[in-house]
Formats: C-alpha cells, structure tokens, sequence
C-alpha cells in the first residue's frame, strides 16, 4: 500500500484551517462548540487550524458546508501557469472572503504576498464598515 503525503493531496488543509479558525472566532465558538455543530472532533479540528491533520472527506465536506464556502476554495491549485483558475464563491459570501479568494487567484502574487494582502484588507473592510455603522 502507497501511503500519500500531504504534499500528494488536493486540499490546501492550511487554507482550510484559516478559514476554519478565522469563522469560529468570530463567531466566537470554542472547538468543542464547533465539534458538535459539525460532527468533526475537537482534536481533528486542532489539527486542521494548525496544518498538521489530514481531514478525510467526510470532514472536508462537513467543514466546508459549516463555512459556506464552495470545496474548490480549499482545493490547491493544478492547473498550469498561463491558465486562468476560475474564482468560484456564493452570491452571500462576505465580501473580505471573495477577495481573499480573488487574490490567491492572481497568477502574478505569490502566495504570501496574497495573504498579506487579503489580512489588510480584512482589516480596513472591518474598520470602514464598522464606521459605516454608526
């Protein structure tokens, strides 16, 4: 039996865990409060905000379906360089995730220049819409 490494899956499971960890927070969840909205242990969790476990797909799904978020959110990329990846989101997905999703996108930023770029802008989104508010 071929046993596959991470590098091998098709899951970016340190995008999974970020946006895992990012919703729960917000929501202000704990693990254990999220592991028994999704079925998914405690300890499976830690593992997926941290980058060190290997979800299976049942709990790629129900992770997934927690979020709200498309499954190719969280798929690494395979295409090829000069082919465009499509940026697949939900109509009533907040906007901070669309363009994270946009910039990680972009061909010509590397991916901790993405990153970077989509925490700025989840900042100033988050401080000018809350200005907007009062």
């Amino acid at each position: 039996m071929v046993k596959k490494s991470n590098k091998d899956s098709m899951i970016s499971t340190v995008e999974l865990g970020r946006a895992i960890k990012r919703r729960r927070e917000e929501t202000n969840m704990s693990l254990r409060d999220l592991a028994d909205k999704t079925g998914v242990s405690a300890s499976t969790l830690s593992r997926i905000e941290n980058g060190t476990g290997k979800p299976d797909a049942d709990n790629i799904a129900r992770l997934t379906n927690w979020l709200d978020v498309p499954i190719d959110r969280v798929m690494k990329g395979k295409s090829k360089k000069d082919t465009v990846e499509p940026v697949v989101y939900y109509p009533h997905e907040a906007t901070p995730e669309i363009v994270e999703a946009h910039l990680r996108a972009d061909k010509n930023l590397s991916p901790e220049t993405a990153k970077s770029l989509s925490e700025l802008f989840r900042v100033a989104y988050s401080q000018f819409s809350d200005s907007e508010k009062k």
